[in-house]
């Protein structure tokens, strides 16, 4: 997959598989042999579970541009998926791409549910992922940054189930980097099961930049057992910089003693110097040049055991994410209230953003009677400036002006939403929580209002209040679409 993000995570995960390949008499005949963890999509279904593949549905990193487009869907009332559709020329053989699918699936190793190959569609379903990958907390977190307690507990987690797959029979993980790390609803690390799968018939391995590459696969093009080790390194100096550090530029560093410099300035006084060079020594060891020389996967576990801090601190808490399980009942039906529930700022805002004033034409229309004159003019003229800035990510400049606009004799819990985001970007929760329950208040069905609440009432540390809030708006999300 590449750089791409799958959201799924290395778990098993009973199901029913069947064939749905049509033409071929031997593949019919194998469809007693296919795992019992897996079962076989139509198109059809996984077309309608991502509505259309919509590129609003798309969870990979590099968007439409990954290599193999991965979509979040919906299978049912309460089952989320992610869908990895890849390139039309990666597995033209139907058989080649069942078999590689079979073996991944074979001992319910990862989270994988099924997969569709019907004409030149080549697609694997697995479990939705709702927290992200290691590569947006580490390089592009907004709230809070890793905590090194939680560093040194995703790297005995990616230890822990490449030791667990290498014990299975499953010891190749291809392609191994911060996009691969998932977390779950719990904030725990997860190993994607897409890297237990090559990319492409050709077994092409990595597609990630040739610096962080084993010198081996450079050389010969095959992966081997050491290969996952050096990519496990090259994870290694992700955590400890809290940036993609070219291994080479990482070890001329290490070898003139100035492992320091390596360190992630956001963690200056919260490790100690004999962690850090452990650390700094085991990601020196996965990045030798030979084979050979590297550890293998069970020692991973070995050295990082001894060295886990705060280890009776729930991730969740060390993450700083929003805790909570949701019922059937209470899963999220729209991007905008998922995007609400891991307080996704970025997200909400390319979303509000883009629905514009849609919602308030019936508030319009109710105000269309009054007369317009110069001082209603500025009025909406304040509007402007502040979409303006909303837009341009002025954050400040945007409430200001929509403050102008609220004191006067307009109505609009768009703009009582806008503010609102706007406060929750400057650090302002209570603000914000205030403006969306004024939306909430002039469009009492508006699941809009409820949504940017829950992310209000989850930026104050009111989870139990933000996740039955999250309810109330998916309710009214349901009552809409029935």
């Amino acid at each position: 997959m590449g750089a791409g993000c799958s959201k799924l995570s290395l778990c098993w995960w009973p199901s029913n598989f069947k064939s749905n390949l049509h033409g071929s008499s031997d593949l019919e005949n194998e469809k007693e042999a296919l795992p019992a963890g897996f079962r076989e999509y139509s198109l059809d279904q996984l077309r309608a579970a991502t509505s259309g593949f919509c590129t609003d549905n798309i969870v990979s990193e590099h968007g439409e541009k990954a290599p193999n487009v991965v979509y979040r869907g919906k299978l049912d009332e309460d089952r989320f998926i992610a869908v990895k559709r890849f390139n039309r020329s990666a597995w033209p053989d139907p058989r080649q791409f069942l078999e590689e699918a079979r073996a991944v699936g074979r001992e319910r190793l990862a989270n994988l549910i099924g997969c569709c190959c019907e004409g030149n569609e080549r697609l694997l379903v697995a479990e939705f992922m709702p927290k992200e990958t290691l590569s947006r907390h580490l390089f592009h977190w907004e709230n809070q940054h890793m905590k090194w307690a939680m560093r040194l507990r995703v790297a005995l987690y990616l230890a822990q189930a490449l030791d667990y797959c290498s014990s299975r029979g499953r010891a190749l993980y291809h392609d191994l980097n911060a996009y691969r790390i998932l977390f779950d609803q719990e904030g725990n690390p997860k190993l994607s099961s897409y890297g237990l799968m090559k990319n492409s018939r050709d077994g092409k391995s990595y597609s990630t930049n040739l610096a962080f590459t084993p010198p081996e696969y450079l050389r010969t093009g095959r992966v081997i057992p050491e290969s996952v080790v050096y990519s496990f390194g090259t994870l290694l100096l992700d955590l400890l910089s809290g940036k993609h550090i070219p291994p080479s530029h990482a070890l001329d560093l290490i070898r003139g003693k100035n492992f320091l410099m390596l360190m992630d300035s956001c963690l200056e006084g919260h490790f100690s110097n004999n962690d850090g060079t452990e650390l700094v020594r085991l990601a020196s060891r996965c990045l030798q040049y030979e084979p050979r020389e590297r550890p293998n996967v069970k020692s991973l576990v070995t050295t990082l055991t001894p060295i886990q801090k705060e280890t009776e601190v729930p991730s969740h808490v060390l993450m700083g994410i929003p805790h909570g399980t949701l019922s059937s009942k209470q899963k999220i039906l729209t991007p905008l209230g998922e995007a609400c529930s891991r307080m996704d700022l970025t997200a909400i805002h390319e979303m509000v953003e883009k629905n514009g004033y849609k919602d308030d034409e019936g508030i319009a229309n109710e105000l269309s009677f009054q007369m317009w004159t110069d001082q209603i003019q500025e009025t909406l003229n304040s509007k402007k400036r502040g979409d303006t800035a909303f837009r341009a990510k002025e954050f400040e400049t945007a409430i200001e002006c929509y403050s102008h606009f609220i004191g006067g004799m307009m109505v609009s819990p768009t703009v009582f939403v806008r503010r609102c985001l706007c406060y929750m970007l400057c650090d302002m929760p209570q603000e914000a929580l205030g403006d969306a329950m004024q939306a909430q208040v002039i469009s009492p069905e508006w699941p809009t209002a409820f949504y940017l609440q829950a992310a209000a009432l989850f930026s104050l540390g009111m989870d139990k209040d933000a996740l039955e809030t999250l309810k109330d708006g998916t309710d009214l999300e349901a009552r809409k679409h029935s």
